[in-house]
């Protein structure tokens, strides 16, 4: 028996390492695009782009190490794009507040995270909110991040008429994110690895040919310096003293809770880890490798880590151990060197993207029960009200009230948990002071 066979029990999960290699390769080429696309959401905050990038990959790397060894699960933990949305254009942006308390709010949630799941909390929380409520969630997030990839690609501007409209065709910008656009849709319908990813580079050498994207200075370089970064949450831990800012803590530590929870669970049951009582092995420690991971991300300065759903695409290569993770992990750290490309990668590169994803994410939509109008109306709020308030909380907010109220009124008051009743009167609360 091999020592990577004692670590991560390949043969009993009838895999090998060159299976687990291909699987981590699938997933790293799938994921990779968020290495642009994240430091771009991070710097709308005021986060140096570089030190995102470099941040970005670091922090993955360790997030992956942290799954495959003390989990030996096959999926990736990277920063999630709801959370960096809520991170840069809600927190930063919408509330004011500067990027370093942001991140401080972010380490408390981290803390927060790894306590409730040591606690066992985390599944008596899951379990509380209805499934359709959690599918709404992951919708809701889905839009909001597609809205703002239309935003950045310039296909949704400004109206003063109608709050928004159509972008003017006229505009380069428009062009590139058009042609971004139609090129990954193409390469997603024709199942093709790495179609996001694909999608970014040709759109990016359609820019450099056309004159809109600037030529990079080179290819290879030093990883930029984490300086900027790294430690500042833990600096400002004391900026978290306002009503606001526990409000802020709440709602990152629910949208990751929701996001990571249902995410692992479905790679879980991709991967065949299910067993006949519908069991999930060693759940806990992956619970607490992702809630780690959040710790080791905020400390080096990016938002919250989650389990990625493109894992999905490594675990269907064959991907079924840590070890996958383990190679996602070294080759997210090699991924280092090719800094120079973020000059090429501006935000109507990466539009595209964001916009596949938020695809992806509504496909949730269709596990919601809309024939009873008391799941239905709580649902379609949060849904829409995550991108028509440009506020993931918000719409977070708005479900989270409803649901107990059109429960009441429809005579199920007792298939709602106490746990809901508490989160009605905390977004209740939540409203009243982020509103007056």
């Amino acid at each position: 028996m091999t020592t990577l066979d004692k670590v991560f029990h390949l043969n009993d999960a009838h895999t090998t390492v060159k299976r687990e290699l291909i699987a981590a390769l699938t997933t790293f080429v799938s994921l990779s695009y968020i290495l642009f696309v994240n430091p771009n959401i991070l710097h709308a905050a005021g986060i140096n782009k570089g030190a995102a990038f470099t941040v970005t990959a670091v922090s993955i790397a360790i997030g992956c190490f942290i799954m495959g060894l003390v989990a030996n699960y096959p999926v990736a933990l990277a920063p999630t794009l709801g959370s960096a949305a809520f991170f840069a254009y809600n927190v930063c942006g919408g509330m004011h507040i500067n990027w370093q308390t942001a991140l401080a709010a972010v380490l408390v949630a981290s803390v927060l995270f790894i306590l409730i799941t040591v606690l066992k909390l985390r599944e008596i929380v899951v379990d509380a909110i209805p499934q359709d409520l959690k599918y709404a969630i992951s919708a809701g997030i889905g839009l909001f991040i597609a809205f703002i990839g239309l935003q950045n690609g310039k296909l949704i501007v400004n109206s003063d008429s109608n709050l928004v409209t159509l972008g003017k065709f006229n505009s380069p910008a428009v062009w590139i994110t058009l042609f971004g656009l139609v090129l990954t849709v193409i390469l997603m319908a024709m199942n093709v690895p790495g179609s996001i990813f694909i999608g970014m580079v040709v759109t990016a050498v359609f820019g450099v040919i056309i004159g809109q994207v600037a030529v990079p200075k080179g290819i290879i370089a030093s990883a930029p310096s984490i300086a900027p970064t790294f430690g500042q949450a833990v600096f400002h831990l004391k900026d978290i003293n306002t009503p606001q800012l526990f409000m802020v803590v709440l709602t990152f530590l629910l949208v990751t809770f929701f996001d990571t929870a249902g995410t692992l669970i479905g790679m879980s049951e991709q991967a065949g880890m299910v067993d006949q009582n519908g069991k999930i092995p060693r759940i806990g420690r992956a619970f607490l490798s992702d809630s780690l991971a959040m710790v080791e991300g905020a400390v080096l300065g990016t938002a919250p880590l989650g389990t990625s759903v493109e894992s999905s695409a490594g675990i269907a290569m064959g991907g079924r151990t840590g070890l996958t993770a383990i190679f996602v992990g070294i080759f997210f750290l090699i991924s280092m060197i090719f800094s120079p490309l973020l000059a090429v990668i501006p935000t109507t590169v990466t539009a595209p993207a964001l916009i596949i994803v938020g695809v992806l994410m509504a496909g949730n939509l269709k596990k919601i029960d809309w024939d009873k109008f008391e799941i239905a109306l709580p649902a379609f709020l949060t849904v829409v009200g995550m991108p028509l308030t440009y506020s993931i909380s918000d719409g977070l907010a708005l479900g989270m009230i409803a649901y107990p109220i059109t429960m009441i009124a429809s005579k199920q008051a007792k298939k709602v948990s106490p746990m809901m009743y508490i989160l009605l009167v905390v977004f209740v609360i939540f409203f009243l002071i982020t509103n007056m």
